[in-house]
């Protein structure tokens, strides 16, 4: 029996997570894996974690570490300490991370000192830009791994130009499995649409929670003052992350907020069945870029860079910083890319993962 250790913590990571174990979990390979769900708490909010487990149909974790807040050094350092302690009790043959969040980091960083081999799913990602916290965890989680399950062909180029090759793969993206498999589910089974009052095709739909925009009270200033003028023209649905609603309070641009519509983080069904609806897109966020990409809704990202740049490339996606009159005139102004593409594969990310890491370890 093969033993694996899935580290998460984050709403991203739920998602691609919930793609892998649902493969681990069938008939083919139920019998000889077993895996070992460690949540770290990263996200605390319940519908930016337990609520995804249940809709995602994850396993419950076998361990909630409930470590969240603090600086990136004290969380981190917080998760090390305490994923160490469930590897060295559950001892598992190797560990999974995904992304590049804290937790990630975290968990590849004490898998490799213990001398677990490392998985790192969606491998091979970068922005270039190191005042990231993400890059930084991504290049170390990258360093870390033995096995490099990358989503593009970009990504396996990034890691042959930094010179790791062996073990690398490219999959696919784990999240383009998970947008064909959940989207007929989340139009029928989703409510936000009608507990917000929108309708398809007429609204924009935001999301905020970078701390390159967080923490900058002009950047984020431009960005609540830019979705202010869109809402003037439609609509604008921004479900805003716990982090982001004590920042915009902390320096009093409470009044941004008026003309958006307001919610809560939403269950991972109501948030797919608006991607799907919107007119718009506007995130900071690499997943939802991608989301975007997948259901062919236009998307307007509010970064200077990102480490998805086949949504650029295909049409799909325009970057506009953090500037007000970019941001509005980007969205008001967004249409459709090419359609046909397919740099995320064919949707069978999460089987070549599982095959590639059975002829890793079923030896």
């Amino acid at each position: 029996m093969i033993r694996f250790a899935t580290i998460v913590g984050a709403r991203p990571q739920f998602i691609k997570a919930a793609t892998v174990s649902r493969v681990l979990r069938q008939a083919d390979y139920v019998r000889e894996a077993e895996e070992v769900l460690v949540h770290t708490g990263q996200h605390y909010d319940e519908n930016m974690s337990k609520v995804f487990f249940d809709e995602l149909d994850i396993p419950p974790p076998r361990y909630n570490l409930e470590i969240s807040g603090g600086r990136h050094g004290e969380m981190t350092g917080r998760m090390l300490a305490a994923v160490e302690d469930v590897l060295l009790l559950e001892r598992p043959d190797g560990v999974l991370v995904y992304g590049d969040t804290n937790s990630t980091l975290a968990g590849a960083l004490a898998a490799a000192k213990l001398h677990i081999p490392v998985a790192h799913i969606e491998a091979g990602l970068r922005s270039f830009n190191m005042r990231m916290p993400e890059e930084i965890n991504r290049i170390m989680a990258d360093r870390l791994s033995s096995l490099l399950f990358c989503p593009t062909d970009t990504a396996v180029a990034n890691l042959a130009h930094e010179g790791v090759t062996a073990g690398v793969y490219n999959v696919g993206d784990v999240m383009f499995d998970a947008s064909l498999y959940y989207r007929d589910v989340a139009r029928a089974r989703g409510t936000a649409m009608q507990r917000l009052g929108v309708e398809a095709g007429k609204f924009a739909l935001a999301t905020c929670h970078r701390a390159e925009n967080t923490d900058d009270p002009r950047r984020l200033e431009g960005i609540l003052t830019g979705l202010g003028r869109v809402a003037a023209e439609m609509p604008v649905v921004l479900p805003l992350h716990p982090r982001t609603r004590q920042v915009v309070a902390m320096q009093g641009l409470d009044g941004h907020l008026g003309p958006l519509r307001v919610t809560d983080p939403l269950p991972f069904l109501d948030m797919v069945q608006l991607e799907q609806a919107a007119r718009v897109i506007v995130t900071d966020s690499g997943g939802v870029q991608k989301e975007a990409f997948f259901y062919e809704v236009p998307c307007v990202t509010m970064r200077d860079e990102t480490e998805w740049v086949e949504t650029v490339e295909g049409g799909w996606n325009v970057l506009v910083g953090a500037d007000a009159d970019r941001i509005a005139s980007g969205v008001l102004g967004a249409h459709p890319g090419r359609s046909g593409l397919t740099p995320y594969g064919e949707g069978r990310a999460a089987p070549e993962t599982v095959r590639r890491l059975f002829e890793r370890f079923a030896r």
